[in-house]
């Protein structure tokens, strides 16, 4: 019986297609495609296989359902109401519709109500000053690849016969939470598989001019398919181009005493 990586490819050559075009239909990475057509998707998380295999049958025509166990066709579909239709109707013009239906209520207690209203408003009022407050106090400068992150002395990348070694000294911060931070900003196009202790928790193309940020306890294995087109930032240590553009590297371990880089 053939495999479902099989039908697929065998699908596609009958339509005349090559992995190029079906990436470039379906915005999902050569790599992966070609990995779902030799059934290699080992170390990914069900989640995305489920969807790329979803996007990949919808294109050449398949029905998902034949092969991904358990997949059922939506029944219904969610209508979509513009936040204008959401919010037509103010919370301060809804509370005072529902004070002047209460004429028949006595004094105290509608004294009581109207006080309990503007609790309840001056409250989220100052929930949501607070979490402005906190989240401005609670993003370092450091996790932001900055100009002045680029004005750090860049740490330097010794050779040896297969692997490139960075020594990487962690500022005071990340000694006492004991972790591993690391930002990557895109200076041009770049796919992106990352596992955070193990487990991959990105594989998708990072596009030009994003910022993203990971945390970790132990460990950081990264791939890159644009090795010159990202800026790498390990805590607070901006790391020079690992690559040239274009250029595909794999293997790139990050842990509290350096980088390696596999070739």
């Amino acid at each position: 019986m053939e495999s479902i990586g099989t039908r697929l490819k065998k699908v596609r050559l009958e339509k005349g297609l090559t992995l190029e075009e079906v990436h470039k239909k379906t915005k999902i990475h050569s790599d992966i495609l070609k990995a779902i057509e030799e059934d290699s998707l080992i170390n990914l998380d069900p989640v995305y296989i489920k969807g790329f295999l979803k996007i990949y049958c919808k294109f050449l025509g398949l029905g998902p359902g034949d092969f991904i166990v358990g997949y059922k066709d939506p029944q219904s579909t969610v209508k979509y109401v513009p936040d204008t239709q959401q919010k037509s109707t103010p919370f301060l013009k809804t509370a005072a519709i529902k004070l002047f239906s209460l004429k028949a209520i006595p004094i105290k207690i509608k004294t009581i109500f109207i006080l309990i209203l503007v609790f309840i408003f001056l409250s989220i009022s100052l929930f949501n000053l607070g979490k402005i407050i906190f989240s401005k106090r609670s993003s370092p400068k450091a996790d932001r690849l900055s100009t002045s992150a680029r004005e750090k002395k860049e740490v330097e990348i010794t050779n040896s016969n297969k692997t490139q070694v960075v020594t990487v000294v962690p500022k005071s911060t990340s000694e006492v939470n004991n972790t591993l931070k690391l930002g990557i900003r895109a200076r041009g196009d770049c796919w992106i598989q990352l596992k955070i202790d193990g487990r991959v928790v990105f594989q998708s193309i990072l596009r030009k001019g994003r910022t993203e940020t990971w945390q970790a306890k132990d460990k950081i294995e990264l791939s890159l398919g644009n090795a010159g087109g990202v800026d790498l930032e390990v805590n607070s240590k901006l790391i020079s181009s690992l690559g040239r553009k274009g250029q595909v590297i794999r293997n790139i371990l990050i842990t509290k005493e350096g980088i390696t880089v596999g070739r």
